[in-house]
């Protein structure tokens, strides 16, 4: 499965269970770990946790093999690696506290990566 068709499979099993303020992260060249990281807030518990089995349940149709999936025990927190595209779903608490978004804001890397070549 091509990338685009990729996240958009984790778009839409995310809409499809109602997830709330989904965001796609291009982190291409900034980590090496992937390619995209798709952020999504569930509700409660019980609702993060039916995100990501309706995700995993997706992917699987789709003959895609998970690399892995942390946290559907506690539900605060559920990271779906899908190997191109990671998909992080959370309850709006942790995702205030851990701000992916800020942490892999691309402007700001530069800006930082400039400043520090400035130093040199």
């Amino acid at each position: 499965m091509q990338i685009e068709q990729l996240k958009q499979l984790v778009v839409e099993a995310l809409e499809d269970i109602k997830a709330l303020d989904i965001k796609v992260l291009d982190v291409q060249g900034l980590t090496s770990v992937t390619d995209y990281m798709i952020i999504a807030t569930g509700t409660s518990n019980r609702h993060v946790k039916s995100l990501a089995d309706n995700l995993l349940e997706k992917a699987v149709k789709q003959k895609i093999k998970p690399l892995g999936m942390e946290g559907q025990q506690e539900g605060d927190w559920v990271l779906v690696d899908l190997g191109d595209v990671v998909a992080h779903i959370m309850q709006p608490d942790v995702r205030a506290f851990y701000n992916l978004e800020k942490l892999w804001d691309r402007e700001l890397i530069e800006s930082i990566r400039q400043k520090r070549s400035e130093r040199s």
